[in-house]
């Protein structure tokens, strides 16, 4: 049913005002929502974002009008994204939350004759509640049963539609048989659009530490590289120098007569290192000073000695007193 004049007016409004008041929206496809769900979404992402539908003529109409006014807006971008079954949800916020909120909004679903599956379908194996002289309809599907109890039972599990298959009439008959509804449905994300770009939702998985990840690993191939030709780049300066610096120290260790503050570490460590033991050492006896204390009081109980000799065993291995085998 068309629009009257009056309700034009007020989307006319209600869009140019969107479009002027926030900078972020995601490009929305409601295949198979219904209202109700659509209004459940709303209410979810009230005081956050705002959801706007509505026919793709007028849409564009107040999105060139909109760019008639304001000549050079990035706002004209959307323009191609206008296209099949779409909405918008506007958003100042953060965009990873309202994406959160949007594909988390999604109701199990029957599978309809001719839709086309979003994923595979697998009947499990187990009672179906059907009587026994339904068994025609489970052998016309190829679906392996048996008689138990007075009821059909799927003995195997079946892979009943293939995800991209469009679903039969026998198919949709035996899920709605079985009371399973595979499919769910919500808003699916088309784009997302922020001030002037427009780029995949997949982009708002990107967190922080996955962009620190990728850098560091490119400057460590970076670093490698320039360290391979010999090319000093700001990646592998500081390799350079640490190698330089071992070198040198290295050099400096054999001389007698030369040295210098930074290798005179290494140089006391290599003719003293039993005072470097010592220096180290001595914070782990302090901590070991109670449990040598009470070592002793451990060691209270005494255990009564035996003679080695005495049908004991020799150093050996061997039975007391015989000696061993070499």
């Amino acid at each position: 049913m068309p629009l009257s004049k009056e309700k034009k007016e007020v989307y006319y409004a209600r869009l140019t005002r969107l479009l002027d008041t926030y900078t972020k929206c995601f490009v929305v496809e409601i295949d198979n929502v219904g209202s109700q769900q659509l209004h459940k979404t709303r209410i979810t992402l009230r005081g956050t974002a705002e959801v706007l539908m509505g026919k793709n003529t007028l849409i564009r109409r107040v999105i060139s009008d909109f760019l008639e006014k304001h000549p050079g807006h990035q706002i004209g971008k959307l323009l191609d994204q206008v296209k099949g079954n779409v909405g918008f949800v506007f958003t100042n916020g953060n965009l990873v939350e309202v994406r959160d909120v949007i594909l988390a909004n999604k109701i199990p679903a029957p599978a309809r004759v001719g839709a086309i599956a979003p994923v595979d379908v697998i009947v499990p194996a187990g009672p179906t509640g059907c009587d026994p002289g339904q068994t025609n309809f489970f052998q016309v599907l190829q679906i392996p049963t048996k008689i138990q109890k007075g009821q059909i039972e799927i003995t195997n599990p079946v892979h009943l539609i293939k995800i991209g298959d469009k679903v039969g009439n026998s198919e949709a008959a035996l899920l709605t048989k079985l009371n399973i509804k595979p499919f769910s449905y919500g808003m699916g994300i088309r784009t997302v659009y922020e001030n002037g770009s427009i780029f995949s939702v997949d982009v708002l998985n990107i967190t922080p530490e996955v962009i620190i990840g990728k850098f560091s690993f490119a400057l460590s191939s970076v670093a490698a590289l320039s360290l391979r030709i010999g090319y000093p780049t700001q990646a592998s300066v500081p390799h350079s120098i640490a190698k330089a610096f071992q070198a040198v120290v290295a050099v400096t260790i054999g001389l007698d007569n030369y040295s210098f503050p930074q290798a005179d570490a290494f140089k006391n460590f290599l003719a003293n290192p039993g005072a470097f033991a010592a220096v180290s050492a001595a914070p782990a006896a302090a901590g070991g000073a109670p449990a040598a204390a009470a070592a002793p009081a451990a060691a209270a109980p005494a255990v009564e000695e035996v003679d080695a000799l005495d049908g004991g065993m020799d150093m050996f291995g061997g039975s007391g007193g015989g000696g061993g085998d070499y």
